[in-house]
């Protein structure tokens, strides 16, 4: 039996390429060397059943990628759950959302503000808290100058050594120097806060559910202790602060500072710039993250409309093109 005659025919406004007859014979040629279009069509639909009978999945492998799906569903639905009654059993009040200005998928830190929540760190935090992994040369180009920073660095006494005498001595702070600590150790710390250790702030919001909102709502919300509750000397409430009674006084009160560009220095005021100074000390990368992200959007956006035009601009032909056999009388 011969293959008989193909017939191809191509859109008239799709097409503009007609392929030429040598490309039109190779073709047919490999299809008539794979006896796709042969008399063997049964062997064919046979070999290409078991084909795709090998390369399918069995029912055991199906129901074994179910039960795994199952499985991993229902934990996931059991974590959830379980977290969300831990916190519902909670004794602390969980800190509202605030509308911070970076909270926008391309919205960077507020500078300024950073700027003044470092003020209210080193005029009032800095008594108590730590910040050992932040260094003085972090904040040129985020809150400082180069120059500022080296003024900044230089009002600390650092003890340096030992000498070519072997003698340890003090000098002046530089950018390469980090915070001080304001006790030698943490015994001396918990000594001077009745047992209490306060923590480093650098990762504070990172370590805190809830970040800056957290750390907003804590600075703000000391209240009385309602009846029934009773502290401990050195304690006061605080509803957003696990079990209700912390060692922390209110350190943030309307001008307890005042603020180098004439800011109206606030209770709120203070607790939202040094919380915003705050998470830029833990996510130090954020801004750079933000423009990273800008970028990446950017270039698939790019890449998706070449693709696009690639992709119409070569299957146009393919894709109007038409086959038709018709087979010879025998």
């Amino acid at each position: 039996m011969s293959i008989g005659q193909f017939r191809i025919f191509f859109h008239p406004t799709k097409s503009r390429v007609v392929p030429p007859i040598a490309t039109m014979a190779a073709n047919l040629g490999r299809i008539c060397g794979s006896k796709l279009l042969g008399t063997s069509g049964v062997v064919g639909f046979q070999q290409a059943k078991q084909l795709s009978t090998a390369r399918a999945w069995t029912n055991g492998q199906k129901k074994l990628i179910a039960s795994v799906g199952a499985v991993a569903g229902g934990l996931g639905a059991l974590l959830f759950a379980l977290e969300s009654s831990v916190e519902a059993s909670g004794t602390e009040v969980h800190p509202p959302a605030m509308p911070w200005s970076h909270r926008g998928i391309i919205s960077s830190l507020d500078h300024q503000s950073i700027r003044r929540g470092y003020e209210v760190y080193k005029q009032v935090c800095s008594a108590c808290h730590s910040m050992r992994y932040i260094a003085y040369r972090n904040l040129v180009g985020v809150s400082h100058t180069e120059a500022e920073a080296k003024a900044e660095a230089e009002e600390i006494m650092v003890r340096d050594g030992p000498d070519d005498t072997g003698n340890y001595y003090t000098r002046p702070g530089k950018l390469s120097d980090y915070f001080p600590s304001p006790y030698p150790n943490e015994e001396a710390a918990r000594a001077a806060n009745n047992g209490a250790y306060p923590p480093d702030l650098s990762y504070i919001v990172s370590a805190r559910k809830g970040g800056e909102d957290y750390v907003f709502s804590l600075l703000t919300g000391y209240y009385d202790a309602p009846a029934g509750v009773v502290l401990r000397d050195g304690q006061y409430f605080n509803p957003y602060f696990p079990g209700g009674a912390i060692s922390m006084s209110q350190v943030l009160y309307n001008e307890v500072i005042e603020y180098s560009d004439g800011t109206p220095p606030t209770t709120s005021q203070l607790a939202k710039d040094v919380a915003t100074f705050l998470k830029w000390t833990s996510e130090p990368e954020h801004d750079d993250r933000k423009q990273l992200t800008i970028k990446a959007f950017g270039i698939l956006a790019f890449l998706g409309v070449i693709a696009y035009y690639i992709k119409r601009h070569k299957w146009s032909t393919l894709k109007s093109r038409k086959i038709v056999f018709t087979p010879k009388d025998k």
